[in-house]
């Protein structure tokens, strides 16, 4: 055990020592990975922001019911009961214009416009939650209540949540393209990396075959160059996310302002990084691997 590990060290401490041998050379390799794997790797920290936003909504489908503004506040109430032995409703709450306006000025930031006003616009509403959640049931319901008396409109308010959702499946499925063909583009500039590497070596390898030595002895070096390249661009693009990360929010921040809305983007978490590198440095792994195994089978093919 204590030679196999060894053996390993020093593999890792040649291909460190040879990476910074060709600084230059090593640092456009992580900056074409790092870019490359930014791409993707912010596109998903996109959309985990944007479902982080959608998850403080309340995903239960509901119906709001808004009266019309000359219903008196005694048909407003009277409109509670017929909700309620509807069949079709579960529970329904009602929303004074009062408590309307109250809630308004306090989440939107707009006291100042709120209070210019000359009266209260908002109208008397109720919340109903449905016992069935389907579509079809929902529109159906929504129909039959839209046709009683003093009932100006009604909103089925977590229409916009399913087609975010809808698109937040779409963006995933898109990043997992996209992660899936920068992958194999990565995984073919390692293979180029250490193709070029072991061109430079071939005499080397082929007297090291024949003194004996092993195919994993040989292509212990090359992989962990590939590892090593593939976590630093992993690295690489961390840094660049936290970057953007933090311009973003800086800009934002100016914006919420104005608006009175906290505004904030949330960066990488630890769990997300290490995956990050994890996924960059198999890549780079894999890409050696198939590289060396190749010229392995073409030096013993001679």
């Amino acid at each position: 055990m204590t030679v196999w590990l060894g053996h390993h060290a020093r593999a890792l401490a040649a291909t460190l020592a040879a990476l910074a041998r060709a600084p230059l050379t090593s640092l456009l390799n992580i900056a074409v990975i790092g870019v490359a794997l930014a791409l993707p790797a912010g596109m998903y920290l996109a959309l985990d922001n944007l479902r982080t936003a959608a998850g403080h909504v309340d995903a239960e489908p509901r119906l709001t019911v808004f009266l019309a503004l000359d219903a008196p506040r005694t048909e407003a109430q009277g409109m509670g009961g017929r909700l309620r032995a509807h069949a079709g409703v579960r529970d329904a709450t009602f929303v004074p214009r009062e408590q309307a306006l109250a809630d308004l000025r306090q989440r939107a930031g707009l006291a100042d416009v709120i209070d210019s006003l000359p009266g209260n616009p908002l109208p008397d509403a109720w919340v109903v939650a449905a016992r069935d959640p389907s579509p079809a049931t929902l529109d159906a319901l929504r129909a039959e209540i839209a046709r009683w008396p003093k009932v100006a409109h009604v909103q089925l308010d977590t229409q916009w949540a399913r087609r975010l959702e809808a698109a937040l499946h779409l963006g995933r499925f898109v990043v997992l393209l996209l992660a899936g063909l920068l992958g194999t583009a990565l995984v073919a500039v390692t293979f180029n990396t250490i193709r070029l590497q072991i061109l430079t070596r071939r005499e080397e390898i082929e007297v090291s075959r024949l003194i004996g030595a092993t195919r994993s002895f040989i292509r212990r070096p090359f992989l962990y160059a590939g590892a090593v390249q593939g976590a630093a661009g992993g690295a690489a693009a961390w840094l660049v996310l936290s970057g953007a990360v933090m311009l973003l929010n800086r800009a934002l921040a100016e914006i919420g302002e104005t608006y009175g809305l906290p505004l904030r983007l949330t960066p990488l978490s630890g769990q997300d990084g290490a995956s990050l590198l994890a996924f960059a440095g198999l890549l780079g792994w894999v890409g050696a691997w198939a590289s060396v195994s190749s010229h392995l089978l073409e030096i013993d093919s001679d």
